[in-house]
């Protein structure tokens, strides 16, 4: 403490030496605004060596735990001491606070310089009299064309930014499709059913059983009803029928929970990867909602699961073209006409996988639906590694030997993935990343250029720029995968694996599924920022991030509504 008032006097000191010059009046007010500025100026310092006295203070008193040794006295002592020394940070304080510490240092720059320059000019405005007023008004009458000048200069910029900026892009509520009970396929059912059909053989079945042991599924995931059916009957109508019913009982419950109404939907955008009839998905929409004429509808086509993301970032585009509208997206994938009947392992591997499920997305770029909105889209980028061939061929449509069709999976999967992933991360993580991460990452890179360049590269730490992780349920491996190279804990992945087990791969929606979890546990909040990452063919890894508007609730009729309280749940290895 004596150092701490020692430091004040020297400062204050040092600061009487400052001479001003000019009136009475004018000298008293120069000291008293700058004795304001000095006493902000120092008030970070002042406090600093307060805290160092007060950590002097408060390790004073220190307790060693040791074992007793000998003589039938306790097995371990106390023994309290006295010591003046400074604590060793790097031992009694757990680095990872000294981390988030230095994260919100940095995170709250700006606005540290900020409050004591704002304090400042208050205080001169407080002190300002009529005389001062005065002075000030004839300044600008001598000087009225620069200010006419200037203020027309930050009117026409203030314009030009407001004009230009991008509209917000609201959600203002989603719906998951839910299967009757009926469409369930257990794991006995699924095999009992397989081998019935007789188009595996016994090597096929073994396989087909091995993967779904690991696969993460459980009992309760649907299959579409032409497959339930024996012999299977993957008849165009019966694919006509599955999408009606997933697209169709998705929109009727979100415009249900929103109560808007078809009309007043401007845009539409439908993606399916394997399942494009003519006319479209889009237009049987069209057709059954008696969507308006100038609605502009897209159908995307065999972009693979995340091919959501990429849906609605084309909405959020056309948002930004048409005002006051809503976009509708409807995320879906089609079983029926692409189940494999054939025994090439590579192409088994879907059928153990997806199954049925589908989303609508309601969006708007109306200011009025702020206020019921749960979210609102911050970022949405996109990374496409097509151009290399086996990112291209590693998740491939084609026939086997015998002419049956079906989607193979590459042995290469998880690297192309983690190829990908790293391009859409480095593009995302300056977006959201604070500034403190990025300077980490920044260093490393420095230091592994120049002294070694066996040192692995800091990863940053995601878990600082979001609260939430919606990892597209492609398998359990990719969900594995995603959680040890992202430093995430089994909270942030829980949505991913509860949706698995629940609902298996439903492509493109999986990631709402998940989100749907996470409000169905109560856990999104006012300000809470979500990042759904999405993996798929061609081969693409795309990313949007949201942020919650309000303590987000779950929806009426979702599709956790009647098992939440039965998850989590431990998934067998």
């Amino acid at each position: 403490s004596v150092f701490t008032c020692n430091g004040i006097f020297l400062l204050n000191c040092n600061f009487q030496k400052v001479s001003f010059s000019g009136s009475s009046r004018e000298k008293k007010k120069s000291e008293r605004g700058f004795g304001a500025f000095q006493t902000l100026c120092f008030l970070p310092i002042i406090l600093s060596l307060s805290f160092t006295a007060a950590m002097n203070g408060a390790t004073g008193t220190q307790v060693n735990t040791a074992d007793g040794g000998g003589g039938g006295g306790d097995p371990v002592g106390v023994q309290i001491q006295q010591s003046r020394r400074l604590p060793d940070f790097l031992q009694s304080v757990n680095l990872k606070y000294v981390k988030l510490g230095y994260h919100y240092l940095i995170s709250h720059l700006l606005t540290l310089c900020l409050i004591p320059v704002m304090a400042v000019i208050l205080v001169e405005v407080s002190q300002m009299n009529p005389d001062d007023i005065r002075q000030l008004w004839l300044h600008l009458q001598y000087n009225l064309v620069s200010v006419i000048i200037c203020s027309a200069v930050l009117v026409f910029g203030s314009t030009v930014y407001i004009m230009t900026r991008p509209r917000p892009v609201y959600l203002v509520d989603y719906s998951c499709y839910k299967a009757p009970e009926n469409l369930k396929a257990p794991y006995e059912r699924f095999m009992q059913h397989s081998r019935l059909t007789g188009d595996f053989d016994e090597s096929s079945l073994e396989f087909q059983r091995k993967i779904l042991e690991r696969s993460g599924l459980g009992d309760e995931t649907y299959v579409p009803e032409a497959m339930h059916q024996l012999p299977p009957q993957p008849s165009m109508q019966a694919a006509r029928e599955e999408a009606e019913q997933v697209m169709f009982g998705a929109l009727d419950k979100l415009f249900a929970n929103t109560s808007v109404k078809p009309k007043k939907i401007g845009v539409l955008v439908v993606n399916c990867s394997l399942f494009n009839p003519t006319p479209s998905l889009s237009a049987m929409i069209v057709n059954k909602y008696k969507l308006r004429g100038n609605i502009r509808s897209f159908n995307l086509g065999g972009m693979g699961c995340s091919a959501g993301v990429i849906a609605v970032d084309l909405a959020k585009d056309m948002l930004q073209v048409h005002r006051n509208t809503y976009a509708v997206v409807v995320s879906t994938e089609n079983i029926t006409q692409n189940w494999y009947f054939g025994n090439k392992k590579s192409m088994l591997i879907p059928n153990c996988l997806f199954r049925v499920g589908g989303s609508a997305v309601l969006l708007s770029n109306k200011s009025v639906d702020r206020r019921r909105a749960k979210y609102k889209l911050v970022h949405a980028v996109r990374t496409h590694r097509g151009a290399d061939d086996k990112a291209f061929r590693c998740v491939y449509q084609e026939q086997d030997d015998t002419g049956k069709t079906g989607v193979s999976l590459s042995k290469d999967l998880m690297a192309i993935a983690g190829g990908a992933l790293k391009t859409n991360i480095t593009t995302l993580g300056p977006l959201v990343l604070p500034i403190s991460e990025q300077l980490l990452f920044f260093g490393s890179l420095i230091i592994k250029k120049i002294f070694n360049k066996h040192i692995k590269p800091y990863i940053p730490d995601f878990k600082l720029a979001f609260d939430h992780f919606c990892i597209h349920a492609g398998g359990r491996a990719v969900i594995d995968e995603l959680e040890k190279n992202l430093q995430l804990t089994q909270v942030h992945v829980e949505a991913s694996r509860m949706t698995l087990h629940r609902f298996g791969n439903t492509s493109s929606s999986s990631i709402w599924y998940e989100l749907a979890y996470i409000e169905a546990k109560g856990r999104m909040k006012k300000g809470n920022k979500v990042w759904q990452i999405a993996f798929g063919s061609g081969f693409k890894c795309n990313s949007a991030v949201w942020q919650a508007l309000r303590n987000v609730k779950p929806s009426a009729d979702g599709p956790w509504e009647d098992c939440i309280d039965r998850y989590p749940v431990k998934v067998v290895s």
